[in-house]
């Protein structure tokens, strides 16, 4: 991209600024529109913004955004809060999020014989974690139980980083499967490593990073400004000397901000200042790559059977599971279904999509980046349209049963990334 095209993202995000307000009280969303103008001025229609999905831009983008948000994520989460008043979220991660999985797989696995099991979980894996900010409304919105708004708020934060692990194993389970046991052998290793030094890593540098910062902070040697920048800091250095020591640099930035959001709780409100900005400048920044690099590229290669599994995918392969993970809490079938409905697939889809096709001798590495790219797509148009209609009939059907378990009081935590 030469200077002119750099100019006129610049002028867009300025002028999307100059109305975001507005915006924000319509059906349109910040991905949605940052996506149109990646395609606008990408392969799809313009050609000015012309990268190849191996340019190191690309790479480099998708990595500093997925630490950040696996980071902030995780240190927005009250563990011990989560334990005692949020049943709703312990219930979808815990079971609603591995009965996606399998039930992801198990519908590709029909579709797209040729991925075998492992590749059919990878698939399953990639398209399971979930983005509120894609239906920022559905989280913020006053017309919904603040229980509810923050189950779905507080799972997008966890489930990213709960699924990156299982991502790396059958990751590594379908690479071995196209080798011989000493391939397989060599891949196990190399997994285990990362399971194990990672997610240490980023326990030790989000308490000592945390106590440090506060520490100075306290004692007038840092000042407000720099204080912001320490949580990227943190998290680029947990995600730098994990990857050095043989560890995934990704569960550690989500094990730091897991650490530091629990441990050093005067750091945080820092934090979410930080990501409120430059946080969600990097996040639509990756949509709008998604828009111009991605959406082209995967639409040269939609067919039926992919548009099937990704209406699948954001329809019965995320509604099923959330109503058997949520038997037996009485709650109203109008909530199950908004619960179910507002699983949007955004940006750690896509990241974990690229950090798929990265992946050397995995043959089926395209296809699936293919299917989540086209699902990633649909979720951010459906979703988006649907929220601020959704939220607003979900809020009165239940605004006349005020003593409905949805009204249950809870603590509220900070909501995602704005975007």
């Amino acid at each position: 991209m030469d200077n002119a095209v750099f100019a006129l993202i610049a002028l867009f995000v300025l002028g999307f600024g100059a109305i975001s307000g507005r915006i924000s009280k319509s059906i349109l969303t910040p991905p949605m529109i940052f996506t149109l103008f990646g395609f606008l001025v990408g392969a799809g229609a313009l050609g000015l913004v012309d990268l190849e999905m191996d340019h190191p831009m690309i790479h480099l983008l998708a990595e500093i955004t997925l630490v950040l948000v696996l980071f902030t994520d995780a240190a927005r989460i009250n563990l011990k809060r989560l334990r005692s008043e949020h049943n709703i979220p312990v219930r979808l991660l815990a079971i609603g999020l591995p009965l996606t999985i399998v039930a992801g797989a198990l519908i590709a696995m029909p579709l797209f014989p040729h991925l075998g099991i492992w590749g059919a979980l990878v698939l399953a894996v990639v398209l399971a974690p979930t983005d509120a900010a894609l239906g920022q409304s559905v989280v913020t919105s006053p017309e919904v139980p603040v229980r509810i708004r923050q189950a779905l708020n507080v799972e997008s934060g966890l489930n990213d980083g709960i699924a990156l692990p299982v991502l790396l194993f059958f990751v590594c389970l379908a690479v071995a499967a196209s080798g011989g046991m000493e391939s397989r052998v060599n891949w196990l290793v190399l997994v285990t490593s990362q399971l194990t030094i990672g997610p240490l890593v980023g326990i030790a540098v989000g308490y000592f990073g945390g106590k440090l910062v506060i520490i100075c902070s306290q004692n007038g040697w840092m000042d407000a400004s720099f204080e912001r920048l320490s949580s990227l800091a943190l998290a680029l250095f947990a995600f730098a000397f994990a990857e050095w020591a043989g560890g995934n640099g990704f569960l550690a930035a989500f094990c730091a901000g897991l650490t530091l959001g629990n441990t050093t709780q005067g750091l945080c409100a820092s934090l979410y200042e930080f990501a409120e900005a430059e946080g969600q400048l990097l996040t639509l920044l990756t949509f709008l790559l998604f828009g111009a690099v991605m959406v082209p590229a995967a639409l040269e290669h939609i067919n039926g059977t992919i548009i099937i599994y990704a209406l699948l995918s954001l329809t019965l392969v995320r509604l099923l599971p959330v109503a058997l993970s949520l038997i037996g809490l009485s709650l109203k079938g109008q909530t199950l279904l908004f619960l179910g409905w507002f699983g949007p697939r955004g940006i750690a889809s896509i990241i974990y999509g690229i950090l798929v096709l990265e992946t050397a001798g995995l043959a089926i590495r395209e296809e699936i980046f293919t299917i989540t790219v086209v699902t990633v797509l649909f979720s951010i148009v459906a979703h988006g349209v649907s929220a601020w209609h959704a939220s607003h009939w979900y809020g009165n059907q239940v605004a006349s049963h005020e003593d409905a378990c949805e009204h249950q009081p809870v603590s509220e935590m900070p909501v995602r990334i704005r975007t």
